[in-house]
């Protein structure tokens, strides 16, 4: 099974994709260095807040808009949103026209034109895969959001300087090729077996039913115990490396050394992390062909967590890259597993409100990631490692309980009619 065997609407997906994540990492942080350096720091992060907030409204009215009207007509309405609103940003940050509350409210369109899209995206990648190529399906795309992130910030951090300009321009005419393409090329894969209603009410409705399904809340809920875990680095492990790793020898070569301190090994790490994901990713599927699927999802989230609880208590800099090469394979392993599962388990006739309310694990790891910044004010070191394993193991036996869930229900299906 190969790339060319897949769904022509997936290999346009992930070509889109890859485009829409490579901006996104671009430009969204340079928004907001923008927005600060209009405002300052603490009204550019009030502004910052209310245009996540405004992404998670229009992440969940997408949701619904994708079951009412089907993916296509609300992938193409959010990428040309999208396309629009970079346009009109550039417009606003050009020698003509600089205006600092167009410059937001664009922002937050733009936010919201993307977020809009996103569940549609995502519900028809799950449309026209099949349970035997969907672990194919998602680590080739895990493997193009991990490309998008690397080229996406190298890019924008050597750009911005004097050309925000015409990362803006550049960003609207990449839209508006991916508007087009798809358009001309993506067809409509929503189940043909009804619409949900449409309204207010209907959507309510709809979210109610997707909060009743026990199982998958404990599939969220395991995502977003590994999301928190996953973020650290942002948070609590940043600031603990910053203040208390001691600067230290890394390499010493004919002579010359190389000397970091933790803000140097924070970005190794994330460098490491990072290379290796897009060098090994699409070679780990054969390499990982043969190995039972439980013991990659248990393993690669064990493995996952162990680098984490390293992170969070060591200071020789060689134990925490071998840490990040660890930690990296594990989450190789597990993430196409993690993905597939959910998309066996939702319910076809909803599938992009159960995309819509899946990104929620994101946004729940992320808050509980900064609470733990507050609280390794007081916990030490082994503590916050120790509390990495627990979420760790709660996410495996959450795991496996939802394995257990879908392999009933395979067995059940199996079972000719009658019997």
């Amino acid at each position: 099974m190969t790339l060319r065997s897949l769904h022509p609407n997936i290999r346009l997906r992930i070509g889109v994709g890859f485009v829409q994540r490579l901006l996104s990492v671009m430009l969204m942080p340079l928004l907001v260095i923008h927005l600060a350096a209009l405002y300052g720091p603490a009204v550019a992060g009030v502004l910052t807040v209310c245009v996540a907030a405004a992404g998670i409204a229009a992440n969940f009215l997408g949701g619904h808009l994708a079951d009412v009207h089907g993916r296509r007509p609300v992938m193409v309405a959010g990428e040309l949103g999208a396309t629009l609103t970079f346009g009109l940003l550039a417009l606003a940050n050009s020698p003509w026209w600089t205006s600092g509350p167009a410059t937001f409210g664009l922002f937050l369109l733009n936010t919201c034109c993307s977020q809009l899209a996103t569940p549609a995206a995502d519900a028809m990648m799950v449309d026209v895969s099949t349970p035997d190529n969907r672990q194919l399906v998602y680590t080739i795309n895990y493997w193009s959001i991990n490309l998008a992130f690397t080229v996406g910030a190298l890019l924008g951090g050597f750009l911005y300087d004097g050309h925000f300009l015409q990362l803006l321009t550049g960003a609207a005419a990449l839209c508006l090729l991916t508007t087009t393409v798809m358009w001309r090329w993506i067809s409509e894969t929503a189940p043909q077996t009804g619409r949900a209603a449409s309204g207010a009410a209907a959507m309510l409705r709809g979210y109610l039913a997707v909060a009743r399904d026990r199982v998958f809340l404990r599939q969220l809920a395991a995502a977003a115990l590994i999301a928190a875990v996953e973020m650290q680095i942002g948070y609590y492990i940043a600031v603990r490396l910053s203040r208390e790793f001691p600067r230290q020898t890394l390499l010493a070569v004919a002579g010359r050394r190389l000397d970091v301190d933790g803000v140097a090994i924070l970005g190794i790490l994330r460098a490491v992390n990072a290379a290796l994901v897009v060098a090994l990713v699409l070679l780990a599927k054969t390499l990982l062909a043969r190995v039972p699927e439980r013991v990659r999802l248990y393993g690669g989230i064990g493995v996952f967590t162990a680098g984490y609880m390293v992170w969070a208590v060591s200071d020789a800099g060689w134990v925490l890259i071998a840490a990040a090469v660890l930690l990296t394979f594990g989450e190789i392993a597990s993430v196409p597993v993690r993905q597939a599962l959910l998309a066996d388990l939702i319910d076809p006739e909803a599938r992009t409100k159960y995309m819509a309310a899946y990104a929620l694990n994101a946004r729940i790891g992320l808050l509980v990631a900064a609470l733990c910044v507050t609280l390794g004010a007081f916990v030490p070191a082994l503590g916050m490692s120790l509390l990495y394993g627990t979420a760790g193991c709660a996410a495996m036996l959450l795991y496996r309980s939802i394995v257990g869930v879908r392999d009933s229900r395979g067995a059940q299906e199996k079972v000719p009619a009658g019997v």
